[in-house]
């Protein structure tokens, strides 16, 4: 038995032990070329000698197969038992409602990916229900833009939603919940100046309004839409002591005088957040809300209101910032820098945004698995870079297939290779799975390398992957031998090639936005826009555009 027989009857047999005794042979094809790629250069013959072996494997007897593998080494799979999962939810007494609640100032990041993401999952578990509201009740705020924006990004991550709110549409609603807020003393109107107002708050003193009639509070309330900003705001009544005065008769509605980009003039008093929020939570029957400990205090806030009305207040869950490494999830400064000219948009590989992510070939699967793992712990948790490409890695490893580029492309012609070595190299467009097919490289001694990979030294031998091993001598490319055995003896470095004939030009925008420019093996022409590859010894990165024969990528990551 020769040695590739013998790779590939263990192999086949280990298949076979994962298999109830039948072997794969695409997978131990897979696993002879993941593992000895020095023999993807005979993919034929192997493909040829692993069906005669798995088909002679295939019927022997259970304890033959064992036996065998035995005497070649054995082999053990590693079981880990991993847990994963969500804490369950408190207090599930009945149907499950939950809400994704961002605000339309832009697209949404990688901060908004872990509420969203987390109410998809409880909804799934509870069968329950997710509403998606976008709360757009502060004119200046709004970006007109994210109203499409934040769907796109959510239907990315694969959240589905089971209704959808826009709060600007539900003006009157909220008016009618105020009226009956005033009705029932539990809000009064105030016309005291911004700063006199935060006088008395902060010594734990009420406003001289506070206890006025309930009918001279009706009466004011008429007549805000026709007073300007400041002049006066509806506030509810909490404990005027409270220890934490943000907290202390909070404005449930004010007035703006900006038009609304979807209701341009028509209102001019909007409800505050904690305001709408609370009244949409009751009216649409939300169970659990799941929001950051920044909220602790809103959460406290719309307490009160839930109490003045008579209503059920829902489950908060309050889980820690999260924050990532040298990236601001500041929507605003994200969006000045675009004004600024700093990005060239939401989707700048630069942010943290869940487009500029995509652009980059992050999958969805990597950021639910992220979001999963931190969970609704009350820590804060550090995001890093370096975190979510090993969990992209992951997903990647399989989907990807392999192609050539060469960075800061050299031109060189090979001197001396013999006529029998020129032609078509073959190699696989995934190692693992033959079956998608084998990509096509005409050698004819014309590539392009990447100078880096160019050697110093005239003895140096370098290894053109499947092809052939050359020196430089003054300059000039040698042909020097063929094998792969003769690379290893010159402990050659195995390096990627392009041939110069039908060579796509590349351009690849990095993380830090800056452009490396190259060259591609002509296979990539088949790959569509939008997909991801691996383009070998530099790493993952999408196809972004087509355009005039040049193709241009993200890079993503290593």
């Amino acid at each position: 038995m020769d040695k590739l027989e013998e790779i590939i009857r263990k192999y086949t047999l280990i298949n076979a032990a994962k298999h109830g005794g039948q072997a794969q042979p695409g997978a131990v094809i897979g696993m002879i070329m993941s593992k000895h790629p020095e023999y993807r250069k005979d993919a034929g013959q192997v493909s040829k000698t692993a069906a005669q072996i798995v088909g002679t494997i295939n019927n022997m007897p259970l304890d033959a197969q064992s036996k065998e593998l035995e005497e070649l080494g054995g082999y053990q799979e590693k079981k880990v038992e991993k847990v994963k999962g969500l804490v369950d939810l408190p207090q599930v007494e009945k149907d499950v409602v939950l809400r994704f609640a961002p605000n339309p100032s832009g697209p949404l990041h990688i901060g908004h990916a872990r509420a969203a993401v987390l109410n998809q999952e409880y909804r799934k578990r509870y069968g329950g229900k997710l509403i998606l509201r976008v709360e757009d009740t502060d004119p200046r705020r709004v970006d007109p833009s994210a109203y499409q924006m934040i769907p796109e990004d959510l239907a990315w991550m694969g959240v589905k939603w089971d209704e959808q709110i826009i709060q600007s549409d539900r003006m009157e609603i909220y008016y009618e919940h105020a009226l009956k807020l005033i009705e029932r003393g539990g809000a009064y109107m105030c016309t005291c100046p911004g700063d006199v107002f935060k006088e008395l708050k902060d010594s734990s003193k009420s406003c001289p309004h506070r206890d006025a009639p309930v009918e001279d509070n009706l009466a004011l309330w008429e007549k805000m839409p026709e007073t300007g900003e400041g002049e006066m705001v509806l506030r509810v009544k909490t404990d005027i002591k409270h220890k934490n005065p943000a907290i202390r008769d909070w404005v449930a509605m004010r007035v703006v005088n900006d038009a609304h980009p979807r209701m341009g003039s028509k209102y001019k008093v909007y409800p505050m957040m904690n305001f709408s929020v609370a009244v949409d939570d009751h009216l649409m029957g939300v169970t659990h809300v799941l929001r950051g400990k920044d909220h602790l205090a809103n959460s406290e806030k719309q307490e009160y209101l839930y109490h003045h009305m008579d209503w059920e207040v829902p489950q908060f869950i309050h889980y820690g910032r999260l924050k990532m490494d040298d990236v601001s999830l500041s929507t605003s400064q994200a969006k000045k820098g675009i004004e600024d000219g700093v990005y060239s948009g939401w989707d700048d590989p630069r942010l943290g945004t869940i487009r500029a992510i995509a652009r980059r070939g992050i999958q969805a699967a990597a950021i639910k698995e992220l979001m999963m793992e931190i969970g609704v712990k009350i820590a804060d948790s550090t995001v890093t870079w370096k975190k979510i490409y090993g969990l992209n890695r992951t997903f990647l490893e399989e989907k990807a297939n392999r192609y050539f580029m060469v960075e800061t492309p050299h031109p060189v012609e090979i001197k001396g290779v013999p006529a029998k070595l020129l032609g078509t190299v073959e190699r696989p467009l995934h190692p693992d799975h033959l079956d998608r097919g084998m990509r096509s490289l005409e050698f004819d001694g014309k590539v392009y390398l990447d100078e880096k990979d160019i050697p110093a030294q005239a003895d140096q031998v370098i290894r053109l992957m499947d092809a052939v091993n050359i020196t430089f001598q003054d300059g000039q490319a040698q042909y020097h031998s063929e094998g792969i055995d003769e690379a290893r003896d010159s402990k050659a470095r195995i390096v990627q090639w392009v041939p110069m004939k039908g060579a796509v030009e590349t351009e690849m925008v990095m993380p830090d936005a800056s452009l490396v420019a190259g060259f591609a093996e002509s296979t990539l022409k088949g790959v569509k826009e939008g997909e991801v590859v691996q383009l070998e010894r530099i790493g993952f990165a999408r196809l972004d555009q087509k355009e005039d024969g040049k193709f241009r990528f993200y890079y993503a990551h290593k």
